[in-house]
């Protein structure tokens, strides 16, 4: 299993925000932090703020944070939200062709495998990601200064 781009970076824009929770950040910030396109990341965090993990303020000294605390923002369903289609093989997706789905065996096994990567995913929240010994360090990697 692979997941996208878009929800690596989704995992790294929330992870940024837990780490300045008393201030809004921007794209910019972002995206010079991970040095990563701030053109991708506007699309990222426009779903980020759709799918209500994050907020966004407008006008002048506006931008981002979470919409939730981090104990709240469930890894499982943070991909869930952005991953547009999970499912790992064809026989998988609603618009299934494959000739053998009716005989065979794979999709089932396929299935318990996905239900169990999620089942581990959503035992951890973004907090989880964040522990005391590790926030400094992530700071310092990420040239924020509070």
């Amino acid at each position: 299993m692979r997941l996208t781009q878009h929800t690596d970076y989704s995992l790294r824009v929330l992870l940024y925000l837990a780490l300045v929770p008393e201030q809004l950040a921007t794209i910019q910030q972002i995206s010079e932090a991970y040095g990563i396109s701030r053109n991708h990341l506007m699309k990222v965090v426009h779903k980020l703020v759709k799918t209500g993990f994050v907020e966004s303020v407008r006008g002048q000294g506006g931008g981002i944070r979470l919409n939730k605390a981090p104990q709240d923002i469930g890894i499982g369903k943070v991909i869930r939200a952005m991953e547009p289609d999970i499912a790992l093989v064809e026989c998988l997706r609603p618009d299934n062709t494959c000739v053998i789905t009716p005989a065979c065996k794979l999709p089932p096994i396929l299935n318990k495998a996905l239900a169990a990567f999620f089942r581990e995913l959503d035992r951890y929240t973004l907090k989880d990601l964040l522990p005391a010994s590790a926030r400094n360090e992530l700071a310092t990697l990420l040239n924020i200064r509070n």
